[in-house]
């Protein structure tokens, strides 16, 4: 009886051994995959919210790191891509989370000019509804463009909800929580933007003169 209780338990210890390592095998093999996945899917998106007029520097290069912070919903140091036009700064693109979409988070990335009004705003990823979850994508609604040019004074703080609340934006019928939670989450995107605008958009360090050269051979 213990020698069949031993042999059993030694199998379920086998095959809870072989199972976790393939679960972790598995994780390996896709994760790099799909974080280069979702990267591209990302950088496709920052073409359509800072077009290349607004900058002539490499936007893709040129990052700011920020720190988790509640007004972005982050829970980690994301990267914000600078856009300078003529060395002054022009535009910023930021990754922002909201945390109260119906079926859990919703990624958004957003980009604001140096003026504090929004170029443009895209979800890169969320887990709504399917057909309700259709509402914020660019691809077969063009709510999403109703935040273009907006700014934190405009529309005033009080109308930054759905209608149903009180605000200016629209929303679907049946389908109020996934908008609610985007307008609320592009709303605290520009209360940070205010807060950290010197911090996003800080000079260029100068560049070092390399041993042995002047600053007119430099030049």
């Amino acid at each position: 009886m213990a020698k069949a209780s031993l042999y059993t338990a030694l199998n379920l210890l086998f095959f809870a051994v072989i199972g976790t390592a393939l679960l972790a095998i598995t994780y390996q093999l896709t994760h790099d995959p799909i974080a280069r996945s979702e990267e591209k899917e990302k950088l496709k998106l920052v073409t359509q919210i800072a077009p290349a007029e607004t900058y002539d520097n490499d936007i893709i290069k040129d990052t700011a790191e920020l720190a988790a912070d509640k007004l972005l919903g982050n829970d980690d140091t994301t990267v914000a891509y600078i856009g300078r036009l003529k060395d002054q700064p022009s535009i910023a693109v930021m990754q922002v989370i909201a945390p109260d979409g119906y079926s859990g988070k919703i990624s958004l990335i957003i980009s604001i000019h140096s003026d504090g009004k929004i170029g443009g705003v895209r979800v890169i990823s969320h887990k709504e509804t399917p057909g309700l979850g259709d509402y914020i994508d660019i691809a077969k609604n063009k709510w999403i463009t109703s935040f273009n040019g907006t700014s934190l004074d405009n529309p005033k703080d009080s109308d930054w909800k759905v209608k149903k609340d009180g605000g200016q934006f629209d929303y679907m019928a049946g389908a109020t929580i996934t908008p609610r939670a985007v307008v609320k989450a592009v709303h605290k995107a520009l209360q940070y933007f205010a807060a950290n605008h010197d911090k996003l958009f800080k000079p260029h360090p100068p560049a070092k003169v390399q041993a042995g050269q002047s600053e007119g051979e430099k030049k």
